[in-house]
């Protein structure tokens, strides 16, 4: 039989099988190594598999294939640190859900998982979420950061899950396709997603005052079935998001506003750094390329810790 990966706990996955939608709980055969891949979930939420239902195990079931991937979410491994971790497989769109307050989600993260998305051709809607929290002058702030992002490709959106701003433009934006749900513990994916399907009735934590960062409430990666052909993936809150298998040289083209101007620097192999005659640092100083975006890219080539 074939299906879906619906949950992953790391060693057991719920699977929906095709056609009928009956869940059935699978165990993996053996070890799945993906080629030239180093991971530490053999599946991911997403997945399409082959399986086998065990007579002695009502229901049970033995997953012995994995269908190519359409594309997915990876990010570093927190446990493991050669190893990476895909968040979910077979995605239609991605929605980054960010906040400006209480947590306030740094321009290094956004970045960092808009780069990750573009590297597997992933569609990203950014959520700016708790804007019941706002005051005149970080709404405003939210307008320009939004803007930002929109000039470059990535369409935003104002939310709050409490007063329930924006949720029928997301509910519209998830129609028919299979959505993932992500962003830093505590941006309120769980309340978003209450408002959302009411019937779930997701477990919410308060933000630590101690710390200004989100409690995790969500465990496991699971597939939630908004409605008949449409699903949403919800996921632990991402505290740091490292990028995976990035050669320096590609990383411009996962910027659209640099990969736009690819080919007009004085030389072939430029880096966007100090090279006399680039393009891209031409934009920057021109107010054309923003420089939060600048800053990001640069943190990233370079190495530097901004993953959180």
């Amino acid at each position: 039989m074939t299906g879906t990966i619906v949950k992953s706990t790391g060693s057991w996955y719920v699977v929906r099988e095709t056609g009928t939608g009956q869940l059935h709980r699978c165990r993996l055969r053996g070890k799945f190594k993906q080629k030239g891949l180093k991971v530490s979930n053999p599946l991911a939420v997403g997945d399409q598999v082959a399986f086998t239902v065990e007579e002695q195990a009502e229901g049970a079931g033995v997953i012995h294939h994995i269908e190519p991937r359409r594309n997915y979410i990876i990010r570093r491994s927190v446990h493991k640190s050669e190893h990476a971790h895909i968040v979910a497989a077979n995605l239609d769109q991605a929605l980054l859900v960010v906040t400006l307050a209480s947590p306030a989600t740094s321009f290094g993260f956004i970045d960092r998982f808009l780069v990750t998305a573009e590297a597997y051709h992933i569609p990203v809607v950014l959520v700016f979420n708790k804007t019941d929290l706002y005051d005149d002058d970080l709404a405003d702030y939210q307008s320009q950061v939004q803007t930002m992002y929109q000039r470059v490709g990535y369409p935003g959106l104002r939310c709050s899950a409490h007063t329930g701003e924006g949720v029928a433009e997301i509910d519209a934006l998830l129609d028919g396709k299979v959505s993932l749900l992500s962003g830093h513990s505590g941006v309120g994916k769980s309340t978003l997603i209450n408002a959302l399907v009411p019937d779930l009735d997701l477990k919410t934590a308060e933000i630590s005052q101690y710390s200004d960062k989100g409690v995790h409430t969500t465990t496991f990666a699971e597939m939630l079935e908004v409605r008949p052909g449409t699903y949403l993936i919800d996921t632990p809150g991402i505290k740091e998001l490292g990028l995976v298998d990035m050669k320096p040289g590609e990383l411009a083209g996962y910027f659209p506003e640099m990969r736009a101007l690819l080919g007009q620097c004085r030389y072939h192999n430029c880096q966007h750094l100090h090279e006399p005659g680039c393009a891209v640092r031409a934009a920057v100083d021109a107010g054309k390329l923003a420089l939060p975006r600048y800053d990001s890219y640069v943190s990233m080539l370079q190495g530097e810790d901004n993953r959180k």
